[in-house]
């Protein structure tokens, strides 16, 4: 990278003589984001890692890849492509690195000083706030947000120069005032947690399948593989499986041996791999251990042991602290993390993650260009797992009376609010359910609904037309966007999981909980298949749609939100609970 001090003599000095014929033409503007005022005004040498997103002209073509590889009545069914196959598919023509690199160095960039992506479809560059306003014609400013006290350096507008206008598709941090928080993971018990015991009698929900009662009040990995039907599901350690963590959540290995020892003993003495991204820790300091980091690995690994595991801990998070002297550099760690994975040539074949942002709070133009990273991963053979959220239908917050449930676009409609990424076409989102037998949960909600950046996927055309038809006319109008991607895909329990942590045991809930359960069981699959001598799954959706008699369905339940009761449960698919989690022995011996 560029000496800082020539950066700031560029900006103090005026070094570089700017093209005058060189005009600027808006890019994206988006209104005063709900629930955000400006504090401030940013220290003019406050870092900025700026990322550029070019234009990927062949994605289309990578799109069809995708659906072909991942339709297992395709003949091409699990040929999945390869690291170098994919990075040429979303390359951006030469035209536009050209006019990047022109616009950049009109600045004093030389080539050394960015960092570009394997397939150089992405630029990045750390530049101080002053000289990222020149570069994109706009202002910051510290903005706060009131509910929580988090403050973000964002910009609602920015421009560029008319040569280099058509050439980028995306410039961030810019306009996204997304706080990329955790599903609201609900510890319910820290001292008391109820004793594990087991009962002498079953529960029979059909199928075949019992289920000891004690699940009802506390979950735990022999529950999930009784309810799923997974008992006699013996792992090889095929396979891969990984969990994503930010926000400086530490995944404690002490917990995770105790966990362990009560819950999978078979496992004792086993690890995962710790992989750091821009700098990311995995602070093993008992107090330190983290509630979400905890779950994600106790409950994805316990599931699926002994397949090979993974921790990601990304560093950084894009709040701005405007009270300390040397303020760490306002990023994406999100993005970070997907730079990473994507020039990573072995990423996990299972991956979840417990993170998102209400949709509305992330600018279209980046969603949609980290929905187009995630079809790369599938289409490479990678499954990828997200949380739906624990608002309902309202925005990722459980609590009825803080929910927030207007546009952000300065119209201030009642709108439900869509999550992010689980409202991506290209991942499987993974609602939740409480109870033996299952209803939806009740003591925070399922988010599900239905996406406003992304059309439903043909996938889902058949069982989403059903639901939209049996709804009562009007219901809801104008609250959804009833052509829009729906979501959850799947659920599986999501309350009152019996985790370990900073010593002591706690009863622990959300969508966090059934995404790396549901996780821990794609891993077994993957693991059956390629001791078989077959491909991993991949991305996962085309598959599931296409066998709806394979799951549990849940008839019982709603997500409430917004003054609601959100959606109802109904027989099959239903943005609640999905398709809920397959149970029939062919599809885990397949």
């Amino acid at each position: 990278m560029r000496p800082f001090l020539t950066v700031a003599l560029v900006i103090a000095g005026g070094v570089l003589a700017k093209d005058p014929d060189c005009h600027y033409k808006l890019k994206e503007t988006v209104s005063s984001p709900r629930g955000w005022v400006k504090h401030g005004i940013p220290p003019p040498d406050h870092n900025i890692n700026l990322r550029i997103g070019l234009p990927q002209p062949n994605f289309g073509l990578l799109e069809q890849h995708l659906y072909e590889v991942s339709d297992p009545y395709h003949e091409r069914y699990g040929q999945h492509l390869s690291k170098e196959e994919v990075e040429a598919l979303v390359a951006p023509h030469d035209e536009s690195i050209s006019s990047v690199d022109k616009w950049l160095a009109s600045f004093g960039f030389k080539g050394e000083d960015v960092e570009r992506s394997p397939a150089k479809d992405w630029v990045k560059l750390r530049v101080p706030v002053a000289l990222a306003e020149e570069m994109l014609n706009t202002t910051y400013f510290v903005w706060k947000h009131l509910q929580s006290g988090d403050f973000l350096v964002r910009t609602t507008s920015y421009s560029l120069p008319d040569f280099v206008h058509a050439h980028v598709d995306v410039v961030q941090p810019t306009t996204m005032f997304g706080r990329f928080k955790g599903s609201k993971s609900t510890i319910i018990s820290v001292d008391d947690a109820p004793e594990l015991k087991m009962s002498t009698t079953t529960i029979d929900i059909g199928n075949g399948i019992s289920v000891d009662p004690s699940c009802n009040a506390t979950v735990t990995v022999n529950c999930l593989k009784q309810l799923y039907n997974a008992t006699e599901f013996v792992g090889q350690g095929k396979g891969s499986v990984g969990i994503t963590g930010y926000l400086e959540e530490n995944a404690n290995l002490q917990d995770l041996q105790t966990f362990f020892a009560e819950q999978r003993p078979d496992a004792v003495g086993s690890n995962f791999t710790f992989i750091s991204v821009a700098g990311g820790i995995n602070n093993q300091s008992l107090d330190a251990a983290g509630a979400e980091a905890g779950l994600d690995v106790q409950f994805a690994f316990g599931v699926s042991h002994p397949v090979p595991a993974t921790f990601y801990s990304t560093a950084g998070r894009p709040p701005f602290k405007p009270d300390v002297n040397t303020p760490t550099d306002t990023n994406e760690p999100y993005q970070d993390w997907l730079d990473f994975v994507f020039s990573h040539p072995n990423p996990p074949l299972a991956i979840s993650t417990s993170y998102g942002d209400d949709e509305q709070t992330v600018p279209e133009s980046y969603a949609k260009r980290a929905c187009n990273g995630f079809a790369q991963l599938g289409a490479r053979g990678v499954s990828l797992m997200f949380s739906s959220g624990d608002g309902g239908v309202g925005d990722n917050d459980p609590n009825p009376e803080t929910q927030q449930c207007f546009t952000n676009d300065g119209k201030n409609t009642t709108r439900f609010i869509p999550g992010f990424p689980a409202t991506c076409p290209f991942v499987t989102s993974v609602g939740g359910t409480a109870f033996i037998p299952e209803v939806a949960v009740s003591r925070f909600f399922s988010g599900g609904g239905f996406s406003d950046y992304f059309a439903r996927p043909k996938y889902q055309d058949k069982v989403v037309t059903k639901y939209l038809n049996a709804l009562p006319k009007g219901t809801y109008a104008g609250l959804f966007n009833p052509k829009g991607r729906a979501h959850p895909d799947v659920s599986a329990l999501s309350d009152r999981y019996r985790i370990w942590l900073s010593g002591r045991p706690v009863l622990i809930g959300g969508t966090s909980a059934s995404s790396p359960a549901f996780t821990g069981f794609v891993a077994l699959l993957n693991d059956a298949r390629l001791s078989k001598g077959l491909p991993p799954l991949g991305f996962l959706n085309p598959l599931l749609y296409s066998i709806p008699e394979a799951f549990n369905d849940i008839t019982v339940g709603h997500n409430s939100g917004c003054g609601t009761t959100g959606f109802n449960v109904t027989e099959g698919w239903d943005p609640v609970t999905g398709l809920e989690l397959p149970i029939s022995e062919s599809f885990w011996n397949s």
